[in-house]
């Protein structure tokens, strides 16, 4: 895990100038790397790449980037892991690979990959999760490429004829010649989806390169200073028709048994690292399969952390504690003050480096810190509820899709008029009384705020509109003087064979899981210099989960169905079943409490209406509900509240 950033300008460039450029790219990324510092450039081609190394595998001098192959031809600046490089090499090697390795690094054993099989070819044999730029000295050609699922960060773009590119923003604004303009399309994506979608970003002429997707530069676009169009070398909806073209047969015990092997050769590849190396438990379903599949294969207690709260509604600790008991890890947790909670508060336009809004991104935060001062490496069990259907909407789509086959739209319509006419005050207070006779109504929170959005999903016409009902936080409309419709993800096309709630699958996988999820865990892991990795997210194990009829996966009841029965061999029902809690805050009652001035100084509304991004009534009409308890809109005002503090960050170096 590490960083790389670079840039390309047509013609000769001073090499001092280019050292001193490339050099504070890469001192902003020092994060990300603070093992090593390298620099390559050539400067009659007028290229440059610098790259901060976090070592992992092959802690020697050996494995320093930006890296040459054997044969001087390639260059390359790389952020990731390739599981499968030992096999790799192997298969070089049988093939006719006479050149002496140097190291063990995967590195060296891509470059050798691309010189044997070219960039596509390669990269359709490998298993990891990566960034990188590759430089052809003799082609004079710049290839970009992003892995499979989008796990790990890769910007690019324009800046005054400069092609600039990197692993975090932070990079280009470390470059004398970078000129940063907001881009209003972008932020009207992020108010809707609190993340910006690739392939934008919130700055004008820079771009994320999408994930399973290459971009190829030649000195013909160098001269335009225009980019090629990126070409893609795997696709999740190819990748779903090959897995329906061959649908597992087989009875749930046998799914389960299948997918049992293939996560556990997954997560064993992942385990390997020359760097101590644990696992994030939340004591949830995905988590603890990671952990029990780790723990299954190691012959020590595998390191495990957690992070709880001293508000009861959001602690998770306990559940963490029983299975690492059980499991036998050797666990570590953090209970933390309202306090300790809150002072990542200030870090995060820092580490987020373009606004993002997931609240759980200080949790994360937090619990990445408290492993790396034990561990260099951290397994996590992300993706599982996009890969198998574990979040609620899936679960809601099996509902709603026979709803809508014996209801008229009209009906459907009345109904949802029916549950806006009690406020979501009221609910509450209704849910409180029901309590008495139904004990279960106490674990669900904020019952009147999902009446109302159950109420908003009701009329939805089309699989695409239930979708956006569900996900979205605000309309474009609230960026002023914007009224786009949707777009990112919400336009993608899913493959015509599936059912709602794997349309509903396939949209989160798409967009929510690298826009939101990875982005997340990127940069809260990679702030204090922790390497994730995400077993999950092997391509063979998500390929397995489209083979298999989606009643394996998620009905009215439940989801992860095979994934329980995974876990369920290491670990009692007992201790994982219990309702779906997410990584939560209590960012509501911080809001209305100890982070209210700090709120009410970003949402003042003269501050609003100077900036001219959004409508400032409808802000402050949203938080003066929100203060007034008649509401709970704390996921609308973060949106906008990590986009000022965000700007408050950054602003300095926007342009008109």
């Amino acid at each position: 895990m590490c960083g790389f950033a670079g840039f390309w300008r047509a013609g000769p460039v001073d090499p001092q100038a280019a050292t001193r450029a490339g050099e504070a790219m890469a001192a902003s990324l020092v994060h990300r790397g603070p093992d090593d510092q390298g620099l390559w450039l050539d400067a009659a081609a007028g290229i440059t790449l610098a790259h901060r190394r976090l070592s992992i595998l092959d802690l020697s001098p050996e494995g320093h980037q930006p890296m040459l192959s054997s044969s001087g031809r390639l260059v390359i600046a790389f952020n990731g892991e390739i599981y499968n490089f030992g096999e790799l090499r192997a298969e070089l090697e049988a093939s006719g690979h006479s050149t002496p390795w140097r190291g063990h690094s995967d590195t060296e054993v891509m470059l050798a990959a691309f010189e044997r099989w070219g960039v596509e070819a390669a990269l359709e044999r490998m298993v990891g999760m990566f960034a990188f730029a590759l430089w052809d000295r003799e082609a004079r050609t710049l290839t970009l490429a992003r892995d499979r699922f989008g796990e790990k960060p890769l910007y690019y773009g324009w800046s005054g004829g400069l092609l600039l590119f990197s692993s975090e923003l932070k990079a280009f604004r470390a470059h004398p010649d970078f000129r940063a303009s907001l881009d209003r399309e972008a932020l009207s994506l992020y108010v809707r989806h609190a993340c910006i979608p690739a392939p934008r970003s919130i700055y004008t002429g820079v771009s994320k390169l999408a994930p399973g997707h290459v971009v190829r530069y030649s000195g013909q676009h160098l001269a335009e200073a225009r980019s090629p169009s990126p070409t893609a070398y795997w696709s999740l909806g190819e990748a779903i028709r090959d897995a329906r073209s061959d649908p597992f047969r087989g009875t749930q015990n046998e799914a389960a048994e299948a997918l049992h092997s293939l996560l556990s050769n997954a997560v064993k590849a992942q385990m390997v690292a020359d760097v101590p190396l644990g696992a994030f438990l939340s004591g949830g379903i995905d988590s603890s399969t990671v952990v029990a599949l780790m723990q299954s294969q190691s012959a020590r207690s595998v390191r495990t952390f957690t992070i709880g709260f001293r508000e009861g509604d959001y602690d998770e600790a306990a559940d963490a504690r029983a299975v690492a008991t059980h499991l036998g890890t050797d666990h570590t947790e953090w209970i933390l003050s309202p306090e300790e909670a809150r002072s990542a508060v200030p870090r995060l336009p820092m580490l987020y480096d373009e606004p993002f809004a997931d609240s759980s991104q200080i949790p994360t935060h937090l619990v990445a810190g408290l492993a790396r001062q034990h561990v260099t490496v951290s397994l996590s069990g992300d993706a599982g509820d996009e890969i198998f259907g574990g979040y609620n909407r899936h679960r809601l789509a099996n509902r709603l899709g026979r709803l809508g086959e014996q209801f008229p739209a009209g009906l459907r319509r009345s109904a949802a008029s029916l549950l806006r006419s009690v406020p979501p005050a009221g609910w509450d207070r209704l849910a409180r009384g029901g309590a008495k006779l139904l004990p279960q109504l106490k674990r669900h929170k904020a019952v009147g705020d999902r009446i109302h959005k159950l109420a908003g999903v009701l009329g939805a016409e089309s699989a695409a509109q239930l979708y956006e009902q569900l996900t979205s936080f605000w309309g474009a409309d609230l960026v002023a003087g914007h009224r786009g419709g949707p777009s990112g993800w919400l336009t993608a096309d899913p493959p015509p064979s599936l059912s709602l709630p794997e349309r509903m699958m396939f949209l989160d996988t798409l967009g929510y899981l690298p826009d939101d999820i990875l982005v997340k865990v990127d940069r809260a892991a990679m702030g204090v210099s922790l390497e994730t990795r995400v077993p999950f997210l092997d391509h063979r194990v998500a390929a397995f989960a489209w083979r298999l009829p989606v009643g394996h996966k998620v009905d009215d009841r439940r989801g992860k169905k095979i994934l329980r029965d995974v876990l369920y061999r290491h670990v009692p029902a007992a201790l994982v079943e219990r309702p779906k809690m997410g990584f939560g805050i209590p960012l509501d009652a911080w809001l209305r409490g100890p982070l209210r001035a700090w709120a009410d100084s970003l949402l003042d509304e003269g501050r609003l209406r100077r900036e001219g991004f959004f409508d400032a009534a409808a802000v402050r009409r949203c938080w003066s509900e929100h203060l007034a308890g008649t509401r709970n809109w704390q996921h609308r005002l973060w949106v906008v509240l990590m986009f000022e503090a965000w700007l408050d960050t950054w602003s300095g170096g926007l342009v008109a």
